[in-house]
C-alpha cells in the first residue's frame, strides 16, 4: 500500500513540477550530461527524490526555503547515502539564476562517480 502511494505521489509530482525542477529537467533529460540517464520524481525506499541517475547513483534535489536547516532532510540524506547514493542539493534560485554552475557540479559528479 505504501508503495502504491509513493508511485501515485511521484506521478503527481512529475505532472506538476516547480519552475526550478522544470528548468533543470530541460538540461537533464535525454542524457545530455555525460550520457547519464536521469529520472525525475523517482521513489527510492520510503522517499521520492527529485532527480536520480540510477547507474551512477547520483541524486539531485532542488530545494525551496522550507528545506533550510530541515532535520528531516538530513535523516533522508543519511539513509540515501547509506544506500550508496551521492546527494547533491541546490536551492531553487541557484537553478533559476545560475544554471551553468549547477550543471557543472552535476557534470563533475557524473564524471567522478563509477
Amino acid at each position: 500500500m505504501k508503495n502504491d502511494f509513493l508511485i501515485k505521489k511521484s506521478k503527481d509530482l512529475r505532472n506538476n513540477p516547480t519552475i526550478a525542477e522544470n528548468r533543470l529537467w530541460y538540461f537533464l533529460r535525454g542524457q545530455q550530461i555525460e550520457n547519464c540517464k536521469f529520472r525525475r520524481q523517482q521513489p527510492i525506499g520510503d522517499y521520492i527524490v527529485d532527480f536520480v541517475c540510477l547507474k551512477k547513483k547520483i541524486i539531485v534535489e532542488i530545494d525551496g526555503g522550507q528545506h533550510f536547516e530541515n532535520k528531516d532532510d538530513a535523516i533522508r540524506d543519511q539513509w540515501l547515502i547509506s544506500q550508496g547514493y551521492r546527494v547533491l542539493r541546490f536551492w531553487n534560485n541557484d537553478v533559476i539564476q545560475n544554471i551553468e554552475s549547477v550543471l557543472e557540479k552535476i557534470r563533475k559528479a557524473c564524471i567522478n562517480t563509477k
